[in-house]
């Protein structure tokens, strides 16, 4: 690691504040008494790295995706409790829930689907609750996956979006 020449600059405090926020938020997810963050959201965290070439840990992903999107001046999001109520390609179902650095900002997102981690090309809008969570409802999405087979699912806010670029991790299922 470095260590900053003046690490009570400015703009060395502001990064400390981040990545304090970062990893306190990371923490409160897995704390939650309702929707913790869990082995599947673990999981999920590091396809993403794992897809985006990186050789860091799950928590480091999602770290990174906060830090990123706050110094982009945007809204950090660590989601949590990835759920699969229904698996059935002519009628999804499931819930992602949020945890949100400030307030509820998130408005707006899909969810992208694909037959690979690397290769999300179908998107289909999530219903979203603010401050709560994303979600899909008795979607059909027959013409893009097929039982039996395993897909992947990533969430990520639209653009222009207060969250935007706070993507969820990769999920993985195999359709009913």
């Amino acid at each position: 690691y470095v260590i900053p020449a003046n690490p009570k600059t400015a703009l060395q405090t502001t990064q400390r504040g981040i990545f304090t926020a970062a990893v306190a938020l990371v923490h409160t997810a897995m704390a939650d008494a309702t929707n913790p963050l869990k082995s599947i959201d673990q999981v999920a965290y590091a396809a993403l790295a794992s897809a985006k070439g990186r050789i860091i840990t799950w928590f480091n992903q999602a770290v990174k995706l906060y830090v990123d999107v706050v110094v982009a001046a945007l809204v950090g999001c660590v989601y949590s409790d990835m759920t699969f109520t229904t698996k059935t390609a002519g009628a999804i179902d499931l819930e992602l829930y949020l945890n949100e650095g400030t307030g509820s900002t998130l408005a707006a997102g899909k969810f992208y689907f694909g037959s690979t981690k690397t290769n999300l090309i179908n998107a289909v809008a999530a219903t979203v609750t603010a401050g709560d969570k994303v979600a899909l409802v008795a979607e059909d999405c027959s013409a893009f996956l097929t039982a039996g087979v395993k897909a992947f699912v990533q969430f990520r806010p639209d653009a222009a979006d207060g969250c935007e670029g706070a993507d969820s991790g990769i999920y993985n299922f195999y359709a009913a």
